[in-house]
């Protein structure tokens, strides 16, 4: 693996645990909560700084990082202490690591797509892809299915639809290529939803592979900066929704434990994308930085999403264990709340290590 597929690495994943933790940090500081240290990386120090009250450190393994708050897995007699903060504050420095995640990701997504879309060959403008149907044959099954041309689809099987990358993935992940869909269509002059069963887009076999028959076109939408922020808030919704089927497809066994990569077997993917962002460049071309672009997007969202997960030693374990305070409003005894944050830490870490030492054997495999 070369040295920049490294490099790429550590810099997307040190960027996205950096603004995490920042969130963390600077929603502590408002909020007058002692920090004692803030870390990026994890293991033994490499250097730190800062004489005042908060010490700021770069550790040897770019794996993570993370915002020591005075009182956060005790009791501490320090009026600013998070453990002593009223539970509002304390949800808020929670989740403000995931909310700095998302909006790292929208900022990037509206770079992405102000920089990147471009005016394609025979059009006058740039255009952003919908789920409204422009075009269907009407021998197509999913015609004879009830589908319409102006119909817009906003749900498959169930899972909502924001964007065209939800529709196409939902439809390249399914089985039998059957769908319940539904469509916002107008009837009678007002635009209704309406849920049609069974509308069929079978997959067929060529020279190339398989591909989707009977496919429709969409319709485009003009870029302005209107839609560019629309367009940036429903792609970032697809990713989020991306990561919570992949996680579901994990707990129903469709993705098996050698499907999943860490760090380590998401370097290629990365310097990958780098190479390709570089090479597009010196032809002119920008489809190669769009494509390294959604993948920092992924990341930061899979960040953010991953640490809202109600498990412990993540955010989204702390965030349960305050919720069931603001409800009760009876404090969880901080020794058991660290005793299963640590087994929780314990837990993750294994299984880190696991995904880890698979990522090795598929490297050198």
């Amino acid at each position: 693996m070369s040295i920049l597929k490294i490099l790429a690495a550590v810099v997307m994943f040190g960027i996205s645990v950096l603004v995490h933790e920042w969130g963390h940090f600077f929603v502590a500081k408002r909020c007058g909560i002692l920090v004692n240290e803030f870390a990026i990386g994890m293991g033994p120090k490499l250097f730190s700084f800062g004489k005042k009250e908060t010490k700021y450190s770069l550790r040897l393994f770019p794996i993570g990082g993370f915002c020591a708050m005075e009182g956060e897995d005790e009791d501490s007699p320090d009026p600013r202490a998070f453990s002593n903060q009223k539970v509002w504050k304390r949800i808020l420095v929670v989740v403000a690591g995931a909310l700095m995640n998302f909006v790292l990701g929208f900022a990037v997504l509206l770079l992405a797509l102000g920089v990147c879309v471009q005016t394609e060959p025979g059009f006058d403008y740039p255009l952003y892809s919908t789920t409204q149907i422009a075009e269907l044959d009407e021998e197509a099954l999913s015609y004879q299915s009830g589908l319409r041309p102006g119909d817009t689809v906003v749900g498959l099987n169930g899972s909502p639809v924001w964007t065209d990358f939800d529709l196409m993935y939902i439809m390249q992940t399914d089985d039998d290529g059957v769908f319940d869909i539904t469509v916002r269509r107008e009837v009678d002059g007002k635009n209704q939803k309406v849920t049609l069963d069974s509308v069929q887009f079978p997959y067929s076999e060529d020279e190339n592979g398989s591909y989707l028959n009977y496919e429709f076109k969409v319709v485009g939408e003009k870029k302005t900066v209107w839609t560019t922020v629309k367009r940036a808030a429903k792609m970032e919704l697809s990713y989020g929704a991306l990561v919570w089927r992949s996680l579901g497809g994990i707990l129903t066994g469709q993705y098996k434990l050698n499907d999943l990569s860490g760090p380590i077997g998401t370097m290629d993917v990365i310097g990958d994308a780098v190479e390709g962002a570089v090479t597009d460049a010196q032809g002119g071309g920008l489809d190669g930085l769009y494509s390294l672009l959604m993948l920092v997007v992924l990341i930061t969202v899979n960040v953010g999403v991953f640490n809202l997960l109600p498990l412990p030693a993540l955010d989204g374990g702390r965030l349960l264990f305050l919720l069931i305070e603001a409800v009760t409003r009876r404090k969880v005894p901080a020794k058991f709340e660290g005793i299963i944050h640590f087994v929780g830490l314990a837990l993750l870490i294994l299984l880190m290590i696991v995904i880890a030492f698979n990522d090795v054997i598929k490297l050198f495999g």
